[in-house]
C-alpha cells in the first residue's frame, strides 16, 4: 500500500523519476513500468529536459532498423547530450504523439536493476498530410541508484507497423 501511495504521489507531482521510499532497495515490475509510463508523458509534453533527467549521465541511445532481409542494421549510437539535442529538434517539428507499451520486465536477482522490453507507436502529423506512423520494438536498463530509478540508455529498433 505504501508503494502505491508513494508512486501516485511522485506521478501526481510531475516529477520526472520514480524516487523511492528510504526503506524501498528494489525495482518492483509495477515501478519499472511506471518509470516507463513517465518517460512517455514526458516525452509527449515535448520536455526535453525532465526527459534527460529520467537518464544516467552515462545514458547511450542506439538507433536501428530490422532491414528488408531481417537483418538489423545499426543507424547510430548517441550519448545523452546528442540525444536530448535531437530530441529538441524532433520537438520543434510537427506535433506527434508516441504510446509506449512494456511487454517484458526482467529483474536482477538483488532488485536493484531491470531489463524493460517493449515497443513504441509514434505518429507524427503532417499539415495536409495523412500522418506518418512509426514502430520501434524498445528496451531499456533501468538502476535503483541512492533511492531513484534511472534508466542507462535506450535501443529502438524500427520494424514495420502491424497493419
Amino acid at each position: 500500500m505504501r508503494r502505491a501511495l508513494l508512486l501516485v504521489a511522485v506521478l501526481a507531482t510531475g516529477a520526472p523519476n520514480l524516487v523511492l521510499g528510504a526503506t524501498e532497495a528494489r525495482l518492483t515490475e509495477a515501478t519499472a513500468r511506471a518509470f516507463v509510463a513517465r518517460q512517455e508523458a514526458i516525452w509527449n509534453a515535448r520536455d526535453a529536459r525532465a526527459f534527460a533527467a529520467t537518464f544516467a549521465p552515462d545514458a547511450v541511445f542506439v538507433d536501428q532498423a530490422v532491414g528488408s532481409d531481417g537483418k538489423v542494421v545499426v543507424n547510430g549510437r548517441s550519448t545523452l547530450a546528442q540525444a536530448l539535442a535531437q530530441a529538441r529538434r524532433f520537438f520543434a517539428k510537427a506535433p506527434f504523439q508516441a504510446t509506449a507499451t512494456v511487454n517484458r520486465v526482467a529483474l536482477s536477482s538483488d532488485g536493484r536493476a531491470a531489463r524493460v522490453f517493449g515497443q513504441e507507436t509514434t505518429r507524427i502529423a503532417a499539415p495536409g498530410k495523412p500522418p506518418r506512423i512509426y514502430c520501434a520494438r524498445t528496451e531499456q536498463t533501468l538502476a535503483l541508484v541512492a533511492g531513484r530509478i534511472v534508466s542507462h540508455g535506450q535501443t529502438d529498433t524500427d520494424v514495420r507497423c502491424p497493419h
